[in-house]
């Protein structure tokens, strides 16, 4: 089903130049490996942009086939402060995130059931 979500991956993502001008396009200051399209797509959503997705493409993405793991000291304390960046700037926005279900927990891929819900009951 075609829907919006909060951010995919820049393998294959599709906007204007125009757009991706307005925003300020990828930060690569703070962000030089990971989460660099994250951000950016949520500066669009923060916009009024929507990250649309479509199960209508098809393509091959191999994850950190060119660049490597992040588990050399070098690179893990890069990645690191990739987290904590992106914790101070959108931590609000990832633990609310208004594309995803709050009924879903927020623990692992799978999306699974919160347990406890991350919702509390309706007042009826």
């Amino acid at each position: 089903m075609t829907q919006n979500f909060q951010a995919v991956t820049a393998a294959c993502l599709l906007v204007r130049k125009s757009t991706y001008l307005q925003v300020g396009g990828l930060n690569e200051e703070s962000l030089k490996v990971a989460f660099n399209d994250v951000d950016f797509c949520m500066k669009l959503f923060e916009s009024g942009w929507r990250n649309v997705w479509t199960p209508f493409a098809e393509m091959y993405h191999h994850e950190s086939a060119t660049r490597g793991l992040d588990t050399t000291p070098a690179n893990k304390a890069r990645f690191d402060s990739e987290v904590q960046y992106m914790v101070k700037r959108w931590g609000n926005v990832l633990q609310n995130d208004p594309t995803y279900n709050p009924n879903l927990s927020l623990d692992d891929a799978q999306f699974s059931l919160a347990f406890p819900p991350r919702v509390g009951r309706l007042p009826f």
